[in-house]
């Protein structure tokens, strides 16, 4: 079987796992770079061009897309579908993980356990936003932002004000968040491969820092997930439709909170902290999914 890892950088630590996964399973694993791929559509079906050449030979693809590139990257990955080549992550998946807005709409839609949000087109009304939440401290995020980048807390109704107008100036939209104190600045990561936990860690912020993202100095340690926790986590990544993801979510008095489900999760901070082969377990995944594909049909009696 040879299974495409679609990635610009054939040197990350995770593009770098899953080459090594997919061969010490037997298989055959190859890099592309989805930038460098060309689309192609006419009456004969679709098609896909990369260094001058088909893709035909592809049986699975395993997006790693950056959010950077998320629109075209998505289009290769459904160029691959319309294919019929299986796609470890669904591509309408990734769009709506992506859109930060959308995904808190489907998380909350979903019963998904979560921090109050708001998000309103009247940004000179934060007074009645905050209100919503309830009262400050609360959380500021740029809708476009990851890694932790573009988020601030507001300690005060006057601090928040402050910043909604420093964003509003820059023509950046936001959403409002509840602040969640008892979290102590520390976030769980629970990596879901298939419908199961394969793997979680406790994430937290260096001292004097409220997000927890390694990104940003966080600290990793294996976890063992409550019932509850595990249950929100699972439920996120369906609500989603990710057969892979990281539910990231932080612990409340009313009980574990979804912040992010992220669709391409990096591999490097869960494999260290859990000494779990994480990247074996999607290979397998994709290896269950192309045998069904495979099985001959059952034959029809007479």
């Amino acid at each position: 079987m040879k299974i495409a890892v679609l990635s610009r950088n054939k040197n990350l630590y995770s593009t770098r796992r899953l080459l090594e996964a997919i061969e010490q399973k037997g298989h055959t694993g190859v890099v592309i770079d989805h930038l460098k791929c060309d689309i192609i559509m006419d009456e004969k079906g679709p098609n896909i061009f990369f260094n001058g050449s088909t893709l035909d030979d592809v049986d699975a693809v395993i997006p790693r897309i950056g959010a950077s590139v998320t629109f075209y990257g998505t289009a290769v990955v459904r160029q691959f579908e319309m294919k019929k080549i299986f796609s470890a992550v669904d591509s309408l998946a990734i769009t709506r993980s992506r859109d930060k807005l959308r995904s808190l709409q489907i998380l909350s839609r979903a019963g998904v356990g979560m921090p109050k949000t708001a998000f309103t087109n009247n940004s000179k009304e934060e007074n009645k936003v905050i209100k919503h939440i309830g009262k400050a401290p609360v959380v500021i995020k740029l809708l476009e932002g990851t890694q932790g980048l573009g988020v601030v807390l507001a300690e005060t109704d006057k601090a928040a004000k402050s910043v909604v107008e420093a964003f509003d100036s820059l023509k950046t939209r936001i959403i409002m968040q509840e602040f969640i104190e008892e979290a102590g600045g520390a976030d769980i990561r629970a990596f879901i491969v298939d419908g199961e936990v394969v793997g979680a860690m406790k994430r937290q912020g260096k001292e004097g820092e409220f997000r927890s993202n390694l990104h940003r100095g966080g600290s990793a340690n294996v976890v063992k997930l409550t019932r509850a926790q595990k249950s929100s986590a699972l439920k996120a990544a369906k609500a989603m439709g990710l057969a892979i993801a990281g539910v990231d979510m932080i612990e409340s008095k009313r009980g574990p909170l979804v912040l992010e489900v992220n669709s391409s999760p990096g591999l490097e901070g869960i494999e260290t902290a859990t000494g779990v082969d994480i990247a074996g377990k999607i290979v397998e995944y994709i290896e269950r999914n192309i045998s069904k594909k495979r099985k001959p049909k059952d034959k029809v009696k007479a």
